[in-house]
């Protein structure tokens, strides 16, 4: 099974100009943590879901992909 997007972390920065450095600063993790998730090679916790929806002001569900499996 091919690797799946499963957060869009990525995209959201994006689309608020914002940069992981940026993200990593405001949550006071390693850039190298953010940089994983942003890739999904890591997935950060429900509850840093949460977090990182309050920093970024969207909704959780805005963070986690909608795709279904093949």
């Amino acid at each position: 099974m091919a690797n799946k997007d499963l957060n869009r972390l990525k995209v959201v920065l994006v689309e608020q100009h914002k940069t992981a450095k940026w993200l990593a600063e405001q949550m006071g993790k390693d850039p190298a943590t953010i940089s994983k998730w942003c890739t999904n090679k890591a997935q950060p916790s429900l509850e840093t879901i949460k977090k990182i929806a309050e920093i970024l002001q969207v909704k959780m569900s805005d963070l986690v992909s909608n795709e279904q499996p093949l």
